[in-house]
């Protein structure tokens, strides 16, 4: 992912001076939210992150790429995290965006407080309700589904995803 000089400005209303790393990442997180709608469709896995974040919609791995984006344009080391998402303790699993579909979010490195993972798609700090897969640079590194489909006729997947705390 290239930085961007837009993404940058973008970023950097979240990263006033002198405002703490945790804060500054967790309104960015809050800001993407906010200001992009979830609306499967509207991308595909090959939308360029320039595009969604122009049009501000798309769907977790989107929302994912455009954190990541505004943080390495500033600076700021980011990861794209491959996973599921459901119900945890403190949350339903109905109540998440992408709980039943493979999910995405991002992991941002926090110097010596570690690497902090945060859910652009719902707003949340991730916790006990979301199942890491893998880590990457991006979706390619750890799409959650790759394959070829061979033979005639037109195919589809679909998957539906249910995490529930035993």
């Amino acid at each position: 992912m290239r930085r961007s000089e837009e993404l940058a400005v973008y970023a950097l209303e979240s990263f006033t001076p002198k405002r703490p790393l945790v804060e500054a990442v967790t309104d960015l997180n809050h800001r993407i939210f906010s200001e992009f709608r979830y609306e499967q469709g509207a991308t595909t896995i090959a939308t360029p992150v320039e595009e969604v974040f122009a049009r501000k919609r798309g769907v977790c791995q989107d929302f994912a790429h455009v954190m990541i984006g505004a943080l390495r344009s500033i600076g700021v080391p980011a990861r794209y995290v491959s996973g599921y998402v459901g119900g945890g303790a403190a949350v339903a699993e109905d109540d998440l965006v992408g709980a039943h579909a493979s999910h995405a979010w991002v992991s941002v490195f926090c110097g010596e407080a570690g690497w902090l993972d945060l859910d652009p798609t719902n707003d949340h700090v991730v916790g006990d309700q979301h199942v890491v897969i893998g880590w990457g640079r991006d979706y390619e590194d750890v799409s959650p589904l790759k394959g070829v489909a061979l033979g005639g006729g037109r195919h589809s997947v679909a998957v539906r995803v249910s995490v529930r705390p035993e």
